[in-house]
């Protein structure tokens, strides 16, 4: 039988009602099935500060597994009324504990952490919450088992925090590992190195992981449970009647996803668009039905009357301006500061240049160390460098957004209407998607003049 992957973030287990909420879908499928489980609800951010205080305090390390053990422990008494399989699941939860204990003691001890450790350090989130929901499987008649990445071999590129899944090394191992016709529950967010080092697949990668998990497999699809509606023409937080797409294509999902939709991480796609492998989206709150998804990822393309399917937005960018006369026709100049940021390791997103400006669109997160990597650069030609964060980024997600006339123009024309000012705008980089650099205090407002624009008229 063809298997689903089905993933769980941790949002879905915030409480008993949730946690009771999983188990009646995981039975509603009836079904073998690849469970992946993202780390309980915070847990992930608790790890990235215990790491930060292990450096300077030892005692933070008994203090951050007692606090995991507790989290742990309530719910598993609560569901698990076997006391041999709760014994082993308590058990199995103590000896994770107990080795991150012994890494955050370690690193009490040297004052520092290494990428590989870190990794290894931040994996335990997900590694806890699939002892733990398998344990809670078990208690429910369903049979389960646990599949750790370095055991059934999900083989990454080896890049520590952002790596990539190597298929041409995983998919066979994955697909004989997983083929027992039981449930197997997997933790998201990591995979292996060739030289069996945890690497993390980036923040919010559990659902990348089960992307991969499900390329490997061949899976009929991938069922991602959220706590909301799955996608919709934009934030509900900002405009009051949002659409619901009940059907999107895999760059589509992407590029929302870029631009700030958060319903999914932005790399999910990549590994299904070969296979054709389609993602259905569920809310978890909603009737459970495993038959009805609320929106369907795949590789069908549509184009809507108003072309435009959804408008989204991101706080997290930010521009370094590299301004002097002719600083846009000086050969070189580009070329210098691209490679320093490279070598930097930050990302570039954008660069727009004109005769007298170099602009250069980045994380925020990156803006204060390419400031200064660009500022040790001997750049004669460039009189004045500078940061602006206090911007946002509007995007327009359509296919044919590029290709009908006027979508542009009705966008600024919406704009206008609301007296936003457009610092710098984007349309070609991809088919699909057209996006406006606008202050963050127009952001709201520039969202909702778009909406209504193209859902509300």
């Amino acid at each position: 039988m063809q298997k689903i992957v089905v993933k769980f973030g941790g949002s879905n287990l915030r409480s008993n009602e949730e946690i009771r909420r999983i188990v009646q879908v995981v039975k509603n499928y009836n079904q073998p099935l690849i469970v992946v489980v993202s780390a309980f609800y915070g847990v992930t951010n608790f790890l990235v500060d215990a790491l930060e205080k292990a450096r300077h305090d030892e005692g933070v390390a008994a203090k951050s597994v007692q606090y995991l053990y507790d989290l742990k422990i309530g719910p598993l008494n609560y569901f698990i009324q076997d006391t041999e399989l709760l014994s082993n699941t308590v058990q199995l939860i103590q000896n994770q504990l107990d080795e991150l204990k012994n890494y955050l003691i370690g690193i009490a001890l040297t004052g520092d952490a290494s990428k590989a450790l870190e990794d290894h350090v931040l994996s335990y989130g997900e590694r806890l919450s699939a002892i733990f929901l398998n344990g809670i499987l078990n208690s429910q008649n369903l049979e389960s088992k646990i599949a750790f990445p370095e055991t059934i071999g999900l083989i990454t590129d080896g890049e520590f925090g952002n790596a990539s899944a190597d298929f041409h090394l995983s998919t066979s191992r994955v697909r004989e590992s997983l083929s027992e016709e039981v449930i197997f529950v997997v933790p998201g967010f990591y995979g292996i190195s060739q030289d069996q080092k945890t690497t993390l697949f980036g923040r919010g990668g559990s659902d990348y992981a089960a992307a991969a998990l499900a390329r490997c497999v061949g899976a009929s699809s991938l069922d991602i449970w959220k706590d909301v509606n799955g996608f919709l023409s934009s934030d509900p937080k900002l405009v009051s009647n949002p659409v619901l797409i009940e059907k999107l294509s895999y760059n589509e999902a992407a590029e929302l996803a870029y631009f700030g939709a958060k319903i999914l991480h932005p790399r999910t796609v990549e590994p299904l668009i070969d296979p054709h492998i389609a993602v259905r989206i569920f809310n978890i709150y909603g009737t459970l039905d495993v038959a009805k998804p609320l929106t369907i990822i795949s590789h069908e393309k549509s184009v809507l009357n108003g072309v435009v399917k959804s408008v989204t937005y991101s706080d997290d960018f930010g521009l370094l301006k590299l301004k002097g006369p002719g600083v846009g026709l000086k050969p070189g100049i580009l070329a210098k500061v691209t490679t320093a940021l490279h070598l930097a390791g930050i990302n570039i997103s954008s660069v727009l240049t004109s005769q007298i400006s170099i602009n250069i669109l980045l994380a925020k997160k990156d803006l204060q160390n390419a400031f200064a990597v660009v500022s040790a650069i001997e750049l004669s030609a460039v009189g004045k460098l500078q940061i602006e964060d206090d911007i946002a980024i509007v995007a327009a997600v359509g296919h044919g957004i590029t290709d009908n006339y006027g979508i542009a123009a009705r966008i600024f024309t919406a704009l206008a209407s609301e007296s936003i000012n457009v610092m710098m705008s984007c349309s070609g980089a991809s088919p699909i998607v057209s996006y406006y650099l606008v202050q963050l205090s127009d952001r709201t407002a520039a969202v909702k003049a778009i909406h209504r624009e193209f859902f509300e008229k």
